[in-house]
Order: C-alpha cells, then structure tokens, then sequence
C-alpha cells in the first residue's frame, strides 16, 4: 500500500471512528438528545460499533490502524517503522474531523446544553453538583466528556495504570487475532473481533478514565474542544492530557513484547 492510500485510509477511518463513537457521548450527554441518559452501556457498544464501522472503511486502503498504539505495536511487532509517521499524522487529522463533525450534528444540542442555567451554573441555577466544583477545579468543562476522556478518581499513577492495562489487552488482541495476512493492519474478521474487545474493555475497564485506549482519539477531540466556539464550554483539563497518550503507548509497547516474547 502506497504513503497516500495510507494517509488517506487513517483519516477518513479515524473520523469515522471519531464521528460514532463521540457521537454516541454526545447522544447520551447533551439536553435535548433522544438518548440522553441512556447509560455506560450504550456507550460502550456505541464506540465498539464505532470501531467495526471505521475498520471495515478503511482496511482496504491502509489496514485500518486507526490508533497510534496499534501502529507503534505492529511497528514494533515486526521492526517495519518507515510509514509509522504516515500512519499517525492521517489519525491525528481524522480525529479531529470526526470530532468537528459530532459538533456539526450535534449543534443545537450543544447549544442547548450549554446555555441551561442548570447545567452550566450562574444566576436561576438551584444548587452547584460536586461534579461541577470539580470540573472547575480540574478544567474539565461540562461537555469536555463528548471529546475525551477524564478520570472518576484523578490520580495520576492509577490512571496511567488503567490506560496502560486497557490498551494492552487491546493490543495483545489485536496481534494475536486480528491481523490480516500481511499482518500489517486489520482484516475482515479482525474487525470484528477488535469491536467486540473494545466493547469488552469498555464495560470492564472503563470506568475509571473512559478508557482512551488511543492517543489520537483523545488528543485530536481535546485541541478541536479548545478550539471550537463552544459557549461556556470550560476548559479542556490539559493538566490530563498526557495520561490517554502516554498510558495507551506503554501497553502498546508492552503486548507488542509480550507477543514477541510468547507468541511469534
């Protein structure tokens, strides 16, 4: 596969799975969605749909990686790093367009949700919830939760630790069964078979940081949030930003020693 079927499959790929599985926080989050409030569970689904969708779209072009620890863990995997940057650069830019494209669908409630007294505070708002002192206090505006992830219990060695564990078995998964042929990207079944992981890591392993599990699907989201003209949006808690980069890219690195050490 050639640099440009590459770039061009990571991109449209990774918005896609951007796209879906923001789209699915967003449904559930935001005031005047018909699934608002429809639970952990839609959203773990949401986002494992998400990711069999983007696969099947992309794995023609470029093995649908999709996730910079995928791409490190297959580099490492077999010693191959020359499109690696190729790889991380269409995933970065897909990401961000899938999540400028949630907000696009989303607009109205967007809007909605963050002009409601009771959501964003101010004058008529009833009572502060802890979680708005805490979104204050750490940054996290109050749709920050569509974009990227953030912790139940912010502490960072635990965090990591989560991200770390999530993306290993993500990652050992995706090299022991998912490859396709060449073993350079996800084939049709190994599509199949990563949705139905991540499903899996979301209900189990997703509750305290979100489970990124994928640098570029929480960074990407994260600059598009800072960027978008998002009233009362809050920040975008940068003081986290480098646990769903770092956490996923050490258990990447991780099952690709592993796989190394027990399967190859």
């Amino acid at each position: 596969m050639s640099s440009s079927d590459i770039f061009i499959g990571e991109t449209i790929g990774t918005a896609i799975l951007i796209l879906l599985g923001g789209g699915v926080c967003a449904a559930v989050t935001l005031k005047a969605s018909k699934s608002r409030n429809a639970g952990w569970l839609a959203i773990a689904f949401g986002w494992g749909f998400a990711v069999m969708t983007a696969v099947y779209i992309a794995a023609p072009l470029s093995g649908a990686h999709l996730n910079p620890a995928v791409t490190v863990g297959i580099a490492l995997k077999d010693g191959r790093w020359t499109d690696v940057p190729v790889y991380l650069a269409g995933q970065f830019l897909g990401a961000m367009i899938g999540a400028a494209l949630v907000w696009a669908a989303y607009y109205g409630q967007f809007h909605a949700h963050l002009t409601d007294r009771e959501i964003v505070g101010g004058p008529g708002a009833r009572k502060t919830s802890a979680k708005a002192v805490e979104a204050r206090e750490t940054g996290a505006g109050p749709v920050l939760g569509i974009f990227s992830t953030g912790p139940e219990v912010r502490n960072a060695a635990q965090n990591l630790t989560t991200e770390i564990i999530g993306t290993f078995v993500l990652l050992l998964a995706v090299l022991t069964q998912g490859l396709n042929d060449e073993g350079n990207g996800l084939g049709t079944l190994g599509g199949l078979i990563t949705a139905l992981v991540v499903v899996s890591i979301g209900l189990s392993l997703g509750g305290p940081t979100g489970y990124a599990i994928n640098p570029a699907r929480d960074l990407g989201p994260r600059v598009v949030h800072a960027l978008l003209p998002l009233p009362n949006k809050g920040g975008s808690d940068w003081t986290y930003a480098w646990v769903p980069v770092v956490g996923p890219l050490i258990g990447g690195a991780a099952a690709a020693g592993v796989y190394n050490m027990a399967f190859a």
